[in-house]
């Protein structure tokens, strides 16, 4: 049981250190007002909004860490801003392919 999760996440992170920079390829090709390829919104569908809600979840369990310390130096609303809502504008609110 333990080889198989091992070489899962080995493949997962091969497959994320492959695909990271063909994202960034296309992310940078696409201006304003082109609309997105249906190559684009696949892509974006099964490999991008994936990592993006894990990003919303791990931001969100990294904020509930630190909220104490959050909360001591009163940066609670700039913690909450830059570990949840943003990975999960990005996620969620952003139209299919458009990067």
């Amino acid at each position: 049981m333990n080889s198989i999760v091992k070489h899962v996440m080995i493949f997962f992170v091969i497959v994320s250190l492959t695909l990271v920079p063909v994202a960034v390829a296309l992310a940078q090709g696409q201006t304003e007002d082109e609309s997105a390829s249906p190559g684009k919104m696949t892509f974006d569908l099964i490999l991008v909004r994936p990592f993006g809600i894990l990003a919303t979840l791990l931001g969100s369990a990294a904020f509930i860490v630190s909220l104490p310390f959050s909360a001591m130096g009163g940066d609670i609303e700039p913690a909450y801003e830059k570990m949840v809502v943003a990975p999960a504008a990005y996620t969620f609110s952003r139209p299919l392919g458009s990067f």
